[in-house]
């Protein structure tokens, strides 16, 4: 309530925009309406019928700005979650907005380098080449004559990112509790994993250390370029880096009228990202157009690296053995793959899987090779798992997301190109180092060091533990989900025990009574009462009362 109560007016601002584009339901449901003391009218509006749920949830996140807009972007690669119409959507949303003055980011760039601009360079343009809800780039040139492009971060977007991230929480909090499909489409994860990136993105540091991790894996490759970082001129908010001039990898036309071959240029940047993938483990996780150019001597350059994705080398061999079953149409194995990759919760029902595979796999068996979508079997296949709990890390999510929008790049330059194709060689590559005699002895000799590193350690826990147990320190802690039951079974048994055990002794007693009677040749009474006669009926009761006890539980 604090947090609502502080941000009122950015709360009146997301329930406009809820109402203006036919969500006012959920305004009300809510209790944003009551809290906001917003007009009735405003709920009244109707959902505009020329409009598709999909779009119209993409001007609602337009129109609340940059964490919104990333909240949607990183929905949109959920496609093992949502519609692929809503998804079709979220793809579109559009990170423009009007720039800020040539003065304010003047300003920024000299307190964050603190120096003035004359002293860092001999011109910088006022009309930024590009303007987003984080940042603008603008051209400039330094005193050794390279020119740069410098990003300056837009003022106040920390302060507005944070407060709309502490909103999103807030709001999710709200809507689990009302609206169960919230959690079935694990909104709540999103919004975490997008403070994470946010908080990331709004680190140019962050970005400039990605730049130059990608820039050192193709080193040795003159086809690929990645541009140089100035770190001298570079900071949280400023990100300064090698200015390239060339033609986007979307403009066909432009391509084909500078002569450019585009199957060698499709092919080229589909091996440098499985280069990425399965090689290196660290990729690009947005090639899209904008993001890619071909420079006047035909290479291709990356740009942007904000958003990454990074692969340990256990992913990445379960990734190439998923690859490959999906490539020879192998259920079994296919299903060994997901398992690997992903965390099985106990009650998933692994034969349900291997038949939602089984049919997939009969959709795609009429489907020539050549045309099998590598990021649309991948996503089929997460989709698959995460309906029958199984998670799996965003990362190996954000991979199906940047391979559809790699293949809608490579649709434009060369249709008749099948990343699944190309993708075989490398997935081959890894498993058959995977069981190679260097790794496995690497393996075994890692395992036999660690166990005797175990061994060694051993003498000195085991004195460690009894020096607690000695002091009476160790704490035992036990939690299960169903521990009142527990408790009433325990119960349970331990009064039968005692139960049986006072039958025991009973009997212990008649014995020894029967004994002593038939020593003395002569009738036990206690009292005048014949104490043999009644004991033998109360045992007789005692027992049969226990067996029916057994019995009753059904655990005989």
């Amino acid at each position: 309530m604090a947090v609502r109560i502080k941000h009122a007016g950015r709360y009146r601002e997301i329930a406009m925009a809820l109402a203006r584009h036919g969500f006012g339901y959920m305004v009300e449901e809510m209790g944003l309406f009551q809290l906001l003391s917003l007009p009735r009218k405003w709920l009244m509006r109707e959902t505009p019928e020329s409009k598709t749920l999909g779009e119209r949830i993409r001007l609602v996140l337009e129109d609340l700005g940059p964490a919104f807009i990333k909240l949607g972007q990183l929905a949109s690669t959920r496609t093992d979650l949502l519609p692929e119409p809503i998804i079709r959507e979220l793809v579109k949303l559009q990170d423009q907005v009007p720039p800020f003055s040539a003065e304010i980011a003047r300003g920024i760039l000299e307190q964050e380098l603190d120096t003035s601009l004359e002293n860092i360079m001999t011109r910088f343009d006022d009309v930024p080449l590009a303007a987003a809800s984080i940042g603008q780039v603008h051209l400039g040139k330094l005193h050794s004559g390279e020119l740069v492009a410098i990003k300056i971060q837009r003022p106040g977007v920390n302060r507005i990112i944070r407060r709309d991230l502490d909103i999103l929480r807030e709001l999710t909090a709200m809507a689990v509790k009302r609206w169960a499909w919230v959690e079935r489409y694990q909104l709540s994860q999103m919004v975490e994993e997008l403070g994470r990136s946010l908080i990331q993105e709004l680190d140019y540091n962050h970005e400039a250390r990605n730049t130059e991790k990608i820039s050192l894996q193709f080193e040795q490759d003159p086809h690929i370029h990645i541009p140089k970082i100035y770190w001298d001129h570079t900071s949280s908010r400023v990100l300064t880096m090698e200015f390239l001039d060339g033609t986007h990898l979307g403009n066909r036309e432009e391509l084909l009228r500078h002569g450019y071959n585009l199957k060698d240029l499709a092919q080229r940047l589909v091996n440098s990202m499985l280069h990425q993938i399965f090689i290196e483990g660290f990729f690009h996780a947005d090639p899209h157009p904008g993001n890619l150019l071909v420079l006047k001597n035909g290479s291709l350059a990356y740009l942007d690296f904000g958003m990454t994705g990074r692969l340990s080398e256990e992913m990445k061999n379960h990734l190439a053995s998923l690859i490959i079953a999906l490539m020879r149409k192998n259920t079994d194995a296919m299903v060994r793959a997901i398992e690997r990759l992903g965390l099985v919760e106990p009650d998933t029902d692994m034969n349900a899987l291997r038949a939602d595979l089984d049919k997939m796999r009969e959709d795609y068996s009429d489907v020539p090779f050549s045309q099998v979508s590598i990021g649309n079997a991948l996503n089929d296949l997460f989709g698959a798992a995460q309906r029958h709990r199984i998670g799996l890390p965003s990362d190996v999510l954000l991979l199906g997301k940047s391979l559809l929008t790699l293949e809608g790049v490579i649709e434009h330059l060369d249709p008749d190109l099948s990343i699944l194709a190309l993708a075989e060689p490398f997935g081959s590559k890894l498993l058959k180092e995977r069981f190679s005699g260097r790794r496995i002895r690497g393996k075994l000799l890692g395992g036999a060091t660690e166990l005797v590193e175990t061994l060694m350690e051993l003498p000195g826990q085991a004195r460690h533990l009894a020096s607690i147990i000695s002091k009476g320190k160790l704490k035992l802690e036990v939690t299960v989900p169903e521990l009142e039951m527990l408790l009433r079974r325990l119960d349970q048994i331990s009064n039968r025990l005692s139960f049986s055990i006072v039958l025991l002794a009973f009997c212990i007693i008649m014995v020894g009574l029967i004994i002593g009677s038939s020593l003395n040749h002569q009738a036990t009474m206690l009292w005048n009462v014949p104490a043999i006669e009644i004991g033998f009926v109360v045992a007789l009761l005692m027992v049969a009362f226990l067996l029916y006890s057994i019995f009753k539980s059904g655990r005989f």
